[in-house]
């Protein structure tokens, strides 16, 4: 088996991915002649080798929502997106993003997340396991947080599980964490998960007392890419995480591609997984970032010297961070190693 087909074929779960970044090429094309903006495909896409500094991304981020401005918009583009993970042989998957609201097109914060749901009902026949995690976009402020978990927790109940908690995330230079502190701690107390991006960039002070006030009601970390010393941390965070055993969603092609990492060589998993601490492979924004699961565990695998052994235990442990109960969990194990064998792994 080439190696190509050796990633592709590896049984994957995806924690890190925003629905409005992971549009593909095809859908862009498909939404912009919808709405007759068919020249705009380079300023919402990166090359292949392209980078460019993080706050330019969050341009480029913005420029793609402007092609789901209606609930029809959400309904495509999400089916797509799990149709294209399912694709590359992902089990599970869990989505994120921030409901909004446009008054010029109705469309609601309620009418967003239906769409949403919608969606992953009308892919359920496909071979994956799909939960939704509603985004607080830390530049829209903290009353609007608090209506996100409100949102978070209705939909929870109505959907069965599959909105099963919060992401906290938009750019990380704006506004500071510990205002939305409150908000987390109820959430947590509603018995909804929470992914935060913490230290996406260097900010030690917000980051430890985070880490301090939440500690392992954090369910997973997004990024954790300023966490250590040389990267503009400090150990005191480094061992607030591991006390913790908080799993870490690390996303490599993102980081090089956002210019938050130089390289791939100096990428944070290295670091983590040296220390046999929880770290999930994701792809954050596969669309916009021009990349897919497979490829970043060829690129993890390439960079940091990994085996097919490796690769597939990386993978597999992967499953002890979902937002899942224990019995998905099991089922979802039981997959990987009744799939093992046709991956030829020596």
């Amino acid at each position: 088996m080439e190696s190509k087909e050796f990633y592709h074929h590896l049984p994957k779960v995806e924690l890190h991915a925003h629905i409005n970044g992971s549009i593909s090429e095809e859908t862009i094309n498909k939404l912009l002649k919808r709405k007759g903006r068919e020249e705009e495909i380079s300023k919402v896409k990166f090359g292949k080798e392209q980078t460019e500094p993080l706050a330019d991304s969050f341009k480029r981020l913005k420029l793609m929502q402007t092609l789901s401005d209606c609930a029809e918009d959400i309904y495509i583009i999400t089916c797509d997106v799990i149709k294209e993970f399912a694709e590359d042989n992902v089990k599970y998957l869990e989505l994120r993003s921030t409901p909004r609201e446009i008054t010029a097109t109705g469309l609601s914060r309620d009418l967003y997340v239906e769409a949403v749901l919608r969606a992953i009902k009308d892919t359920a026949h496909l071979d994956i396991i799909v939960h939704f995690l509603l985004s607080i976009d830390r530049r829209l402020g903290v009353d609007v947080a608090r209506t996100t978990m409100e949102l978070a927790e209705r939909y929870r109940d109505v959907s069965n599980g599959v909105v099963i908690g919060l992401d906290f995330s938009g750019d990380p230079k704006v506004g500071d964490a510990r205002d939305y502190l409150p908000v987390f701690i109820e959430a947590h107390n509603r018995a909804l998960k929470l992914s935060l991006h913490l230290a996406e960039v260097a900010a030690p002070e917000e980051t430890k007392d985070i880490l301090k006030e939440l500690g392992p009601r954090i369910g997973r970390i997004g990024h954790g890419t300023c966490l250590q010393p040389e990267c503009g941390g400090n150990q005191a965070l480094v061992d607030l995480v591991l006390q913790h055993n908080i799993p870490l969603e690390l996303c490599l092609t993102s980081n090089v591609k956002g210019q938050t990492v130089p390289n791939y060589d100096q990428h944070q998993f290295q670091f983590w997984y040296n220390r046999s601490h929880p770290c999930i492979i994701g792809t954050d924004d596969k669309g916009m970032f021009d990349t897919s699961l497979s490829e970043e565990y060829a690129i993890a695998a390439r960079t940091f010297e990994l085996d097919r052994e490796s690769v597939w235990r990386l993978s597999l442990s992967s499953i002890d961070a979902i937002f899942a109960d224990d019995d998905v969990k099991q089922m979802l194990r039981n997959k990987w190693h009744e799939l093992k064998p046709s991956l030829n792994i020596t």
